[in-house]
């Protein structure tokens, strides 16, 4: 076993968790660090908005407590980047896809998912992985809510994928039928972004 990860694995026992958790090539943190592009962007709730369009039977834009309004799903999940922390059983609290699906009612044709968010930033995500119990549209975290470090007011969470897909100040949701790059692809990171497959860049 590598050094690295006979080292990471103890620390995770160290804390009371099973090691078998923590994916190759990751370490275990309690804090959650954080990462993003440039400055956290600032944006005001009262004029927030999602839009959902792309391949959907209709366009709809929900205001922040209309998004509220929908019904609640809550997930506790471990999250990982590629920088290589993993965090577990982080606490989310928001809507899930299905519900949000309801309204916009994707065609047959939509296949992906481009997240949109402040500053031009874009995560590509197949359908299926909006579709996972465990994703969410995020306004709370860990039982408050989503500070503006972590993409508040609201925030994509797609545990299954390294967290660079799980796109910051969410502001849209863009269905298409086929695949398109988000920004990280598009400097090289893996499209897929497994953290179980440690598929990190796509070099």
């Amino acid at each position: 076993m590598p050094l690295f990860r006979s080292k990471a694995e103890d620390k995770v026992r160290a804390a009371g968790y099973d090691p078998a958790r923590l994916p190759p090539g990751q370490y275990f943190t309690e804090k959650w660090p954080v990462l993003h592009v440039g400055r956290a962007a600032k944006v005001d709730v009262a004029t927030w908005e999602l839009r959902l369009w792309g391949e959907v039977e209709e366009e709809v834009t929900l205001d922040y407590e209309q998004l509220r309004a929908l019904p609640v799903a809550e997930i506790t999940t471990d999250i990982h980047c590629v920088t290589r922390w993993s965090r577990f059983d982080a606490g989310f609290r928001g809507v899930h896809w299905r519900e949000l699906a309801k309204l916009c009612r994707p065609k047959p044709s939509a296949h992906f998912a481009i997240a949109h968010a402040e500053k031009n930033y874009t995560a590509n995500l197949p359908l299926a992985a909006l579709e996972e119990d465990n994703a969410l549209v995020a306004y709370e975290a860990d039982g408050e809510p989503l500070a503006r470090e972590h993409g508040g007011p609201v925030r994509l969470v797609v545990p299954s994928r390294y967290f660079w897909k799980s796109a910051k100040w969410l502001n849209g949701i863009e269905l298409t039928t086929s695949d398109r790059p988000g920004f990280w692809e598009r400097y090289g990171y893996n499209n897929e972004a497994d953290p179980w497959k440690e598929e990190r860049y796509g070099f």
